[in-house]
């Protein structure tokens, strides 16, 4: 069954904040994390149906909803996942805020690795918790992001009581390998330390290389680990806003539950009905679109080999949508404005916790024709930059 990318379904002038933010100018958005694809047609229909039914009250998760979840974890990972592990959440960001509340007190502290997904950093400031971070290091030889276990080791104190892991990582699409995992699930271990792993880009992976979820790994490990996923990115529905934490130890799921009381909202019954036609019934739509975005991804890169001087991806995309460019070469004191000023809107890197004018992360889950019009626009923007250098 083919599955059309290429069609540029407008979004101007509909709720789209990705769009809105440059409502009214020549901007080609390349910002937030979400893509500008229709959803399956499983959850299109899934949706008309639950429509037309009519009665849209209070939702709880259906047998059938939960069983959708449970199979496609046993199916891609072998993960078998017990349905009271599950605790269903509004978004993915909301588990963050949750997981920091609950297992972290009031100036006690949050480790993650930067450059990293701003609700890593600030989710804990948002409940008075402290956010630590620590950069990753660029093996530039081997051109892969790594832990640095020294600075990791440095970093704890007897007020650290959590690690926040990004897996696949965000913004760097790395996906960390199992003896990685384990070293980072032992070092969890060694200091006592609860693990939070964000896995919402897990079905997102562009190279043969397995997503292993950190709760697999067993033992006092998945004890000590709360995971976090959704279907919003794969299936492009996180304005349904359903995501949900997998936690097998029950004391540890008793206290996430507790820190949401009377502050986290409940999954809609769309979000519910979504959910189930994304993990039963769209993977053959999902294998088309990781087919297409590895086909962006390679013309990103060449293109950015031959005509972006000045601008480096110094990793392999492994996963995700998302291109993290080194553009420290172009002396840029602000380059989102500038390159907002050539008709491309990027994000800054200084959100994701490196010095502002070093990186710029850019989104290629959209059509073809979008990313070459963006790409073509980003040419001319680093020839003025490089004009403006000399």
């Amino acid at each position: 069954m083919s599955f059309d990318f290429d069609t540029v379904h407008p979004r101007l002038g509909t709720d789209s904040q990705k769009w809105q933010k440059y409502e009214g100018k020549d901007i080609l958005p390349l910002w937030v994390a979400d893509m500008d694809f229709r959803s399956s047609p499983a959850i299109i229909e899934a949706l008309h149906r639950r429509v037309d039914h009519g009665i849209f009250g209070y939702a709880r998760p259906t047998k059938s909803e939960v069983s959708a979840v449970v199979d496609a974890m046993q199916r891609r990972y072998g993960w078998t996942i017990d349905p009271s592990w599950l605790v269903w959440l509004p978004g993915l960001v909301c588990g963050l805020n949750v997981t920091a509340q609950a297992f972290a007190q009031p100036g006690e502290e949050v480790l993650c690795n930067t450059p990293v997904y701003p609700p890593f950093m600030t989710a804990p400031r948002n409940s008075g918790r402290v956010s630590v971070t620590i950069p990753l290091a660029l093996d530039s030889a081997a051109r892969r992001w790594e832990i640095d276990w020294d600075a990791m080791e440095r970093a704890v104190t007897p007020r650290t009581k959590l690690f926040f892991l990004c897996n696949p990582h965000n913004p760097v699409a790395r996906v960390f390998r199992r003896d990685e995992l384990q070293r980072i699930g032992e070092f969890c271990l060694r200091h006592n330390l609860i693990l939070c792993s964000d896995e919402i880009h897990c079905d997102l992976i562009l190279d043969d290389i397995p997503h292993i979820p950190t709760g697999l790994l067993g033992g006092e490990i998945a004890n000590r680990t709360v995971t976090l996923m959704a279907p919003s990115k794969t299936y492009n529905v996180p304005g349904l806003g359903t995501s949900f934490a997998i936690i097998s130890n029950p004391q540890l799921r008793a206290t996430f539950v507790r820190a949401t009381a009377g502050i986290v909202a409940e999954v809609t019954t769309l979000g519910f009905a979504a959910c189930e036609a994304a993990y039963r019934d769209s993977e053959d739509w999902r294998q088309g679109l990781l087919a297409y975005l590895r086909g962006n991804r390679d013309f990103l890169l060449d293109f950015t080999a031959r005509g972006l001087p000045g601008m480096k991806i110094e990793a392999p995309i492994e996963a995700t949508y998302l291109a993290w460019f080194n553009i420290e070469a172009l002396n840029l004191t602000d380059p989102v404005a500038h390159f907002e000023k050539h008709g491309v809107g990027l994000s800054e890197g200084a959100f994701f916790g490196t010095p502002r004018g070093k990186n710029i992360r850019l989104n290629f889950g959209c059509p073809r024709a979008t990313l070459t019009e963006a790409l073509t626009r980003m040419k001319r923007a680093v020839a003025a930059a490089r004009s403006l250098a000399s």
